[in-house]
């Protein structure tokens, strides 16, 4: 196994339909590691696919250390023109990604929860603006912001157990999901299925979540990774151009929204994020989850 956070540049046969059978990564000089070795990405330059694992225990909650990490190791895909495409997923049992980490919003000075709330910003705009094809492999629970996350991809495969569940369930927490978590919700179950959930802060199970859309496909888990490869050589076969003119088509609009707002939206998020009430509800969410632990 490669070091953590290290950037392995793989030259191997195409991924599609043959991923069980593929030998392992081979480090290739110059390995690069990354600042925080909360990522691990596999880079398969003979197929142009990319696999960001998300390697941060015990539930890749997205910590300002992680969203910073994830911005820089994205844009480093971006800029490599041997990548067509990203794969993610996670390399931690039973969770895709829990989220927003409260830690990062409880207890914290206005500039603190400034640069968060800026980094979660960066992470959405990269992510949902990116040219790259980007396919969520779902491999366990995905609450909250880990859901923003799949949501922003260009297709969603999850694991088909029921026990995992993946939703924007920020009301159960006292929080209200910002503007454009909403409209990238509704951007892909429709309005009528996103204002429920969202008003009811639901966690959907797996099979519950294929019938609203929220996720497009699932699999048995030991299929997660060579299905995500096909789907993912389904969408390459298409003239980069087209695909990438068509996907700002579509996502301009949303992204435009917070690009002009985007001052604004941080200090609305501090505003709230500030007061007594919202403190007071993020401590005992923290409390019950260490009672969890205990």
């Amino acid at each position: 196994c490669p070091p953590p956070g290290v950037l392995l540049l793989c030259h191997r046969p195409p991924a599609w339909g043959r991923a069980a059978r593929q030998p392992p990564c081979l480090p290739l000089a110059p390995c690069r590691a990354f600042s925080n070795n909360k990522i691990l990405v596999e880079l398969d330059e003979s197929s142009g696919v990319a696999t960001m694992k998300f390697k941060s225990p015990p539930v890749n909650s997205l910590s300002l250390d992680f969203l910073t990490e994830f911005c820089i190791s994205l844009e480093k895909l971006e800029n490599n023109r041997a990548c067509r495409g990203v794969i993610f997923t996670s390399a931690v049992p039973k969770i895709f990604s829990s989220g927003l980490d409260i830690t990062e919003m409880c207890g914290k000075t206005t500039e603190h929860y400034a640069e968060f709330w800026r980094a979660v910003q960066e992470m959405w705009l990269r992510l949902y603006g990116s040219n790259m094809v980007t396919v969520a492999a779902v491999n366990g629970s995905s609450p909250a912001g880990g859901c923003l996350l799949a949501l922003s991809c260009d297709y969603r495969i999850m694991v088909e157990n029921p026990k995992f569940s993946i939703g924007l369930n920020e009301a159960q927490l006292g929080i209200v999901a910002p503007f454009w978590f909403k409209d990238t919700f509704v951007n892909v179950v429709g309005h009528r299925v996103a204002e429920r959930s969202l008003q009811l802060g639901s966690l959907h199970p797996a099979p519950e979540a294929h019938k609203f859309g929220v996720v497009d496909e699932l699999v048995p888990e030991e299929k997660l990774q060579e299905k995500a490869a096909a789907v993912m050589a389904q969408w390459l076969a298409l003239p980069d151009h087209a695909r990438q003119l068509t996907k700002s088509m579509m996502r301009k609009a949303v992204l435009d929204r917070l690009l002009a707002h985007r001052e604004e939206d941080i200090q609305n998020f501090i505003s709230f994020i500030s007061k007594e009430s919202i403190q007071k509800s993020l401590r005992m969410y923290m409390e019950m989850l260490k009672k969890k632990k205990s």
